[in-house]
């Protein structure tokens, strides 16, 4: 008898391809499942460690709803994370053109340029624009909803 079978079982460093979804309170902030699967490796940082941990275990087809409690997701919210940016910077690294208002969300590459994280507009000055750069999640109760549709 071989101990073999033709589930796949999520393990960490994982390859998987799957439609998820994360919402808070104010609805999806990531949603899949209208569109493409998504493709990602766990231990990576595409996902966040609390959120890779729901993901452990569960076999190929798997599809399962999640509640995470507040700040368990994406932390707390740390205002250090909220930071004025000079617009001149913001004219080196994007559209000089741009108009920032409120609640926009900026796309910034890393330093390495390898990836980006994104802020939300705060606040605008003359010369400087606040962006939060907390996860929008962060601190919030988060609903995780993964429909697992290949494990490698």
């Amino acid at each position: 008898m071989s101990s073999h079978t033709t589930d796949a079982v999520v393990q960490p460093g994982s390859f998987l391809t799957l439609h998820y979804r994360l919402a808070g309170p104010a609805g999806d902030i990531i949603n899949t499942f209208s569109d493409k699967p998504a493709t990602l490796s766990l231990g990576t940082g595409e996902l966040s460690p609390a959120v890779e941990q729901r993901l452990l275990g569960l076999a190929e087809g798997a599809h399962r709803t999640f509640e995470l409690p507040p700040g368990e997701a994406f932390g707390e919210r740390n205002p250090e994370m909220q930071q004025w940016v000079a617009r001149s910077l913001l004219a080196q690294m994007g559209d000089p053109d741009e108009q920032y208002h409120a609640g926009d969300v900026v796309q910034f590459p890393t330093p390495d340029g390898a990836g980006s994280y994104a802020g939300a507009v705060m606040e605008t000055s003359e010369t400087a624009v606040r962006f939060d750069f907390n996860h929008p999640l962060a601190g919030q109760p988060v609903t995780f909803e993964v429909q697992l549709i290949g494990v490698l």
